[in-house]
């Protein structure tokens, strides 16, 4: 009788935790679904395929709130020497830090895929393979926050990137594959250096799980501290290029102005979201022993990152074809500055506090504002244009669309009656200044006073006379002749706008209600 290498071989089998991995597991089900069902739908039927993918990604959010009750779940684990298993040693976790970034990551694929629903029909996108690769990439978005080993996190990295590519690339008119050409090199580029990473990392710690990483790193021989401090650095090249972190930006007003507007909103909040969460995880918890080492290289890079992503928006002339989707990519980059600043702080912070709530806080009201502008964009797009000139007098031909758009620009600006963008810079320039980074809180309120300008500017076209207006005509009165000549906006982008403006005015009134997030450790 042939004996086992084990001592004890029923130990090595586990239960998995169906409820922990649900929401990931909903999307990846609903991209099958969707993708089988291309097959058998005939072509008056089509448009059920982004009600089924839309209806996934609802059940996946539903599948949220189970977890949201009691400790952190965890599955996938390695058992101990005494026989049991610790949340240290497993590759999967459900703690606060993967709920919230998992929702943010899942709500943002939900909108987009609200977004999108006339995209797919006005642009002729091929509608199995464009739900199917939003539904793939949906959900390697919501699995990285929950990983917590190295291979699991490059793996779930690239789910939520290689479908994104073909995404962009769906748009037949050139600048499709121009612009996915582009994302899919630097993207490529910067996965081969974190995977290089990585492998240091490996080595020097004997580990990829990212508690076991930092053990090993803090004990490491000191002939291999030089090869672990490379590697650390390397690793976080992947996530930066995720997070459009100076100097892995350059792609991003290319690729959202080539991409359909529905995505170009998604790879600004869900993709952002994506990269911030494994940068959060990578330093926080596997690079802790080198805190004071990344949190100065993550301030600095917060500082350049916002300072050359508003830099970027100043000099966008608004008479230019796209350029509002242009102004977004932009902002989007120095946004991705703010998004940093805790991160940094969680490098000085003292024991006991933890920074990272305000990042999350911060990407969660961002995320809302951020893909109502974009949904702004493409309901004056069908009948317009993209150039933020073409938003001129838009009060005048769709009162409630202007005022939805002049309250998502005062949100990203944190002006009122933005107030919950105002309260989600204030949490994020506390953080800097209780780490005692006072010097980057003087850079982000200079950049946040800049942004003021191009924000402002393009609230104020929406009010301005609007080209072919009446003389001395009320300013909120209809052109002559236009009255009613767009048209109602179709069903998506209607609840695209609505669901937005809603949650946003719903913030402002009640900011405790994401604020709270920044006010608790997430781990």
């Amino acid at each position: 009788m042939t004996s086992l290498a084990v001592a004890n071989p029923g130990s090595l089998i586990q239960s998995v935790d169906w409820v922990a991995i649900a929401p990931p597991l909903i999307a990846a089900v609903a991209a099958l679904a969707v993708l089988v069902a291309d097959l058998f739908l005939p072509e008056r039927h089509r448009k059920w395929l982004g009600r089924l993918a839309a209806a996934g990604l609802a059940l996946a959010l539903i599948a949220l709130l189970p977890l949201t009750g009691g400790s952190p779940r965890a599955t996938f684990c390695v058992q101990n020497v005494a026989g049991g298993s610790d949340n240290g040693g497993c590759s999967y976790v459900a703690d606060h830090f993967a709920l919230v970034f998992q929702l943010l990551a899942l709500g943002g694929a939900l909108i987009a895929a609200l977004l999108s629903a006339h995209t797919v029909e006005d642009e002729k996108l091929p509608g199995g393979e464009y739900w199917f690769l939003l539904l793939s990439s949906a959900t390697g978005a919501a699995l990285l926050p929950a990983s917590r080993d190295l291979a699991t996190m490059v793996i779930a990295l690239e789910v939520a990137s290689l479908p994104a590519f073909a995404l962009v690339a769906l748009r037949r008119d050139g600048r499709g594959a121009e612009a996915a050409l582009k994302f899919f090199v630097s993207s490529v580029t910067a996965t081969a250096v974190m995977l290089l990473g990585i492998g240091f990392v490996y080595a020097a710690s004997g580990s990829l799980h990212l508690g076991a990483v930092a053990q090993g790193l803090e004990h490491a021989p000191g002939q291999l501290k030089p090869l672990a401090e490379a590697g650390a650095v390397l690793t976080l090249v992947g996530f930066a290029f995720k997070v459009a972190a100076v100097p892995f930006h350059f792609w991003v007003p290319d690729t959202y102005t080539g991409a359909p507007l529905p995505v170009a909103g998604y790879l600004s909040v869900v993709g952002k979201a994506a990269g911030l969460s494994g940068l959060a995880l990578a330093t926080t918890i596997a690079f802790r022993p080198y805190a004071h080492t990344w949190g100065l290289v993550l301030a600095v890079l917060a500082a350049v990152t916002m300072t050359v992503g508003n830099v970027g928006a100043l000099r966008q002339r608004f008479d230019t074809r796209y350029s509002a989707v242009r102004l977004l990519a932009w902002s989007s980059v120095g946004q991705a500055g703010y998004l940093l600043v805790p991160l940094a702080a969680a490098g000085y912070a003292p024991t006991g506090v933890d920074p990272l709530g305000a990042t999350a806080a911060y990407a969660l009201i961002y995320g809302v504002v951020n893909l109502g502008a974009f949904g702004v964009v493409a309901a004056v797009g069908r009948r317009a244009g993209t150039s933020v000139d073409d938003f001129r007098g838009l009060f005048a031909r769709r009162r409630w669309t202007a005022l939805a758009l002049a309250f998502f620009l005062l949100c990203l600006a944190g002006l009122p009656p933005g107030v919950i963008g105002l309260f989600g810079k204030v949490v994020v320039f506390r953080a800097a200044v209780d780490a005692g980074l006072g010097w980057l809180a003087v850079v982000m309120a200079v950049n946040v006073v800049v942004a003021l300008y191009y924000y402002l500017l393009w609230t104020a076209r929406l009010f301005a006379p609007a080209p072919g207006a009446a003389p001395g005509a009320e300013p909120g009165a209809a052109p002559v002749g236009e009255a009613g000549a767009e048209g109602p906006l179709p069903a998506g982008l209607t609840a695209t706008l609505g669901l937005t403006a809603s949650v946003a005015v719903v913030l402002s009134f009640a900011p405790q209600l994401v604020l709270q997030v920044a006010g608790g450790s997430l781990f």
